[in-house]
């Protein structure tokens, strides 16, 4: 009878944290949106009109410690495969105070563009993003061809990318 009592409960944190994980996972996206986000340098970036080359965005905060652990592996990626045609973008939470985000930047020397999402405009674009890190993968037709929450693998990430440029060419 415990055995039994123990296998529904197993099952039933399951289910709940498999809904968690749902409700906190931004929609699922098919397009890139067509928005626009300001860099910390002022430029503005239409995301639809970086079609044509594959687009790495995610989502971060200043508190998040997965964040933080991620940014030198963006860094290389971008680093590596930018003069390629990769565009990396890191959108700031809402949440994030603004002073943060470009101390961040600065203590980092984060090579790829870093924009603020004062209003959450861009979070809410994409699928009402709230979890960083979350990152989307984009083909160069538009295509979302990756949505992850949570650390990426930068092998596979690598991979997709290297296999899109090499298309492109």
């Amino acid at each position: 009878m415990q055995l039994k009592h123990l296998l529904a409960s197993v099952l039933f944190l399951a289910l709940v944290g498999g809904l968690g994980s749902l409700w906190l996972a931004p929609a699922g996206i098919t397009q890139v949106p067509d928005i626009t986000v300001t860099t910390l340098q002022g430029q503005e970036m239409n995301l639809a009109e970086l079609r044509g080359r594959p687009l790495l965005v995610t989502f971060w905060a200043s508190t998040c410690r997965s964040c933080l652990r991620e940014m030198p592996h963006l860094t290389a990626l971008y680093q590596e495969l930018a003069p390629r045609g990769l565009e990396v973008l890191g959108i700031a939470m809402a949440y994030d105070p603004p002073n943060r985000v470009v101390e961040v930047s600065k203590a980092r020397q984060i090579p790829y563009p870093l924009a603020l999402d004062i209003d959450s405009a861009a979070a809410t674009a994409f699928g009402d993003v709230s979890v960083t890190p979350s990152t989307f993968l984009i083909a160069p037709d538009g295509q979302v061809v990756l949505q992850q929450n949570g650390a990426l693998d930068m092998t596979e990430v690598r991979a997709r990318v290297l296999d899109m440029l090499a298309r492109s060419t």
